[in-house]
């Protein structure tokens, strides 16, 4: 049911944790399935310079997580933002149907993450 990357995925996620002074921080959640995800950003000259991520979820929430927080990391804003559910999902080679849900709530986190950060420093530039 579920390929070997997101097995790997969910029993040694990534990027897991608490980040203390993040620039910002969001939490989202999937209110059909009872999945939560508060994701943690440090963005530092326009680039996600560090990633960490509280989940409560099923593994293919976990794993999609995970995967999510290696892609964006090191990426700019405008990239991370290109990160899309499906490639969320190529990235784990795969996620059955009823689990594509799982990787819109990392791709949605990470698109409210950036957007939150550039409304709340949109007059510093």
């Amino acid at each position: 049911m579920y390929s070997d990357k997101v097995m790997d995925h969910f029993s040694n996620p990534r990027n897991v944790g608490i980040m203390e002074e993040p620039t910002v921080l969001v939490k989202v959640g999937d209110p059909d399935c009872g999945d939560a995800l508060l994701l943690f950003l440090k963005i530092e000259g326009d680039k996600i310079r560090d990633i960490k991520y509280k989940i409560f979820g099923c593994g293919a929430a976990i794993a999609t997580s995970s995967i999510a927080s290696e892609l964006a990391m090191g990426k700019t804003l405008e990239e991370a933002l290109q990160i899309t559910d499906q490639d969320i999902a190529d990235a784990l080679d795969g996620l059955p149907d009823e689990k594509m849900h799982c990787s819109n709530l990392a791709s949605g986190a990470l698109k409210a993450a950036i957007n939150e950060y550039r409304k709340v420093h949109a007059s510093d530039k």
